[in-house]
């Protein structure tokens, strides 16, 4: 949001204490004052302003020049998660799904331009990055993203796309918007998207929709492999119908859950699911 249309409520200082939450990362899981003033556009005074503050609240950690993150950060995520249902519903399910085919799974709703992970179980690493619940990746290059995309309302997908940056990140990736809508079509024809190789050389995955009570779709599953022990013809022969019946038993949960009454950010104890205002039903996805 730019400063010109910001409310009149906004709290500049509290933007600026997020943002250096948010600078560090898994390749900076430390860094200096003078690091996290130029990653955040911060005066040095405001930055150790900052750090201090969150240093007194317990939230980093500073020996001698280096500031990190403690584990308390945890909580300002473990709030939203632990009021929200469906991972809890998913977990027991993608536990069997990972026992029977041995390949990790996970679930993952959107969250602006990105799918966050939720819910995951891992048989072994997979990918450079170690992902995690909370994980976040660009929506348009992987399957769970497609999958939702895919069943968003077509002003809603197209302005996604617009505003998405579309970049290579293997020789594969689909970066043409055009080439993009034809595949949330036939994603939406045949149920479930398959990536290959297209956020990770060496990574292929597929993922099939997760939709609530009311048949709306809420999140979406997959199972990620290493190409070079399975070929796409066998993630669809092999990996896709146990993806699809254990998809099926989510939402069969689901639809013994509460239903959310008002959607929101989070929702709250005790209620059904989480829902997006990018998780109505929708018609076709961008032509």
């Amino acid at each position: 949001m730019s400063a010109e249309v910001r409310a009149p409520h906004f709290v500049k200082s509290f933007e600026h204490g997020l943002a250096v939450i948010r600078s560090f990362d898994a390749d900076h899981p430390t860094r200096t004052l003078s690091e996290v003033a130029h990653t955040c556009d911060l005066t040095r005074a405001a930055a150790r302003r900052l750090l201090l503050t969150l240093a007194d609240l317990g939230y980093v950690h500073q020996d001698g020049r280096l500031f990190r993150l403690t584990p308390r950060v945890l909580e300002l995520g473990y709030s939203y998660l632990s009021s929200y249902t469906l991972p809890q519903i998913a977990e027991p399910h993608l536990e069997q799904l990972v026992a029977q085919v041995r390949e990790s799974s996970s679930l993952c709703v959107l969250d602006g331009d990105d799918i966050v992970y939720v819910a995951r179980v891992a048989t072994r690493r997979i990918m450079t990055a170690s992902i995690t619940v909370g994980t976040r990746f660009p929506a348009y290059v992987t399957s769970v993203g497609r999958v939702i995309l895919a069943h968003l309302p077509q002003t809603e997908a197209e302005v996604l796309l617009a505003r998405a940056e579309l970049r290579p990140l293997t020789a594969r990736t689909r970066t043409a918007p055009d080439a993009l809508r034809a595949e949330l079509r036939r994603v939406r024809r045949q149920g479930y998207a398959v990536v290959d190789q297209e956020l990770e050389e060496g990574l292929r995955s597929v993922a099939a929709p997760v939709r609530d009570r009311d048949g709306e779709v809420i999140a979406a599953a997959n199972i990620a492999v290493h190409a070079g022990r399975t070929s796409v013809d066998s993630v669809r022969r092999d990996l896709l119908p146990p993806l699809l019946a254990t998809v099926a038993g989510i939402e069969a949960d689901l639809r013994m859950t509460k239903p959310v009454t008002n959607p929101g950010p989070a929702a709250s104890p005790g209620s059904g699911t989480h829902r997006s205002s990018s998780s109505r039903r929708s018609p076709a996805p961008p032509a």
